[in-house]
């Protein structure tokens, strides 16, 4: 039995994994920003015999003042965390500001898990073998990350955003695995691979275009979180640990520098 917490937990492999665990025993509390679909997920651990360990926090992760009051719900619910799964993503087709002055994607694909990950430090050091698991791009190499230009203010594109949270992403960990080289919590770069999560934000044609494909080509959520899984009930020793799919990432990747990993960390704690 675990105590997870959930960051986009109402659809896709969050709620996959929150599913997972829940038959398992475990107490999962989730957040999503939409209600129909948190009932959806309550109602379904209910179905599993489950609702006493399953709860919901309605929460637009965007927003720092949400990732905040939601820090303070999970730590009034659990004593201690096993695990933290950091999966909330959208993509903008067009560049969208944040009541933070931050550049969406960024906001919700980075600074949420930032502010997540080092404010549930506290709990995940009271659990049992505690892990973050950040899902997102680990193992690709396109994309950078703008340091004179964070918030893309010049030159936006959906692509290029997308690509920039991914490798922000890639150096939390490193810089999260640095600053922690003493603790129990170990952190997870977890790219998945294609899969068909059902959580397509985007606008038409898009959405119906990405429906087709991943219907085609993307495999079920139910594939892709068993290397997670087995991540998260058996990981290794070392304090960071980054996996494609079913295969261990090189460390050495430039996508992985320690040096530019401290350095993101310094400017977002500046930014925050």
């Amino acid at each position: 039995m675990k105590d997870l917490f959930i960051a986009g937990g109402t659809s896709g492999m969050g709620k996959g994994l929150a599913m997972h665990y829940l038959r398992q025993g475990s107490k999962v509390t989730v957040t999503g920003s939409n209600p129909l679909r948190g009932k959806e997920f309550l109602d379904e651990a209910e179905r599993s015999g489950a609702a006493s360990r399953a709860f919901f926090i309605q929460a637009d992760l965007s927003s720092l003042l949400e990732n905040r009051r939601v820090i303070q719900e999970v730590q009034a619910r659990h004593e201690s965390l096993d695990g933290l799964v950091l999966t909330a993503m959208q993509q903008f087709p067009k560049r969208k500001v944040t009541s933070d002055g931050y550049e969406s994607t960024f906001a919700l694909y980075y600074i949420s898990r930032f502010v997540l990950s080092y404010g549930l430090t506290e709990l995940l050091e009271k659990g049992n073998n505690p892990v973050i698991v950040s899902i997102g791009g680990t193992g690709m190499t396109k994309g950078e990350v703008h340091w004179d230009d964070l918030q893309l203010e010049h030159k936006y594109g959906l692509l290029k955003a997308t690509l920039q949270g991914g490798r922000a992403n890639d150096l939390l960990g490193v810089a999260y695995a640095e600053n922690h080289k003493n603790a129990k919590t170990r952190f997870i770069l977890n790219h998945p691979g294609y899969t068909n999560s059902g959580t397509n934000h985007l606008s038409q044609p898009f959405k119906t275009i990405l429906g087709i494909m991943g219907k085609l080509f993307a495999q079920p959520v139910e594939k892709s979180i068993q290397p997670i899984i087995k991540l998260m009930d058996h990981p290794s020793p070392q304090s960071l640990i980054a996996w494609d799919r079913t295969k261990a990432v090189d460390l050495s990747l430039r996508t992985l520098n320690k040096r530019d990993a401290m350095k993101l960390y310094q400017v977002t704690k500046h930014i925050l």
